[in-house]
């Protein structure tokens, strides 16, 4: 499956520790996350004019952008943040760790925003 054709949901979800698809517990929550860093990256000029959001598993990357390149490196920082927000890791080195790959990713994407 194409990384275009996939759900940002479930992506998200499978990042934060495997949640499955069918396990829709927190859903609500972490679709209120997504879209927070998705409001996020909108200020810091990645992705479309207007902010994007979604509202349930049937979005898919794809919707957010065509370029496989940006779309890996946006799943990855929105998985971290999403993450630090939803279940922060207990260890503070690990929790660090994240805070830096988000860094790395946050910043990346901040300066490719220009390259078409």
């Amino acid at each position: 499956m194409s990384v275009l054709s996939q759900s940002i949901l479930d992506s998200v979800k499978l990042g934060l520790g495997g949640l499955t698809a069918e396990y829709d517990a927190f859903d609500e929550e972490i679709v209120g996350h997504i879209n927070t860093v998705f409001f996020k990256l909108n200020q810091l000029g990645v992705g479309p004019d207007d902010p994007f959001y979604i509202e349930d598993r049937t979005s898919v990357w794809g919707h957010f952008d065509s370029n496989v390149g940006k779309i890996l490196a946006v799943k990855s920082y929105l998985t971290a943040e999403v993450r630090l927000i939803f279940d922060p890791p207990t260890s503070s080195a690990v929790k660090e760790a994240l805070c830096r790959t988000r860094d790395e990713y946050e910043w990346r994407l901040m300066n490719s925003r220009y390259k078409g």
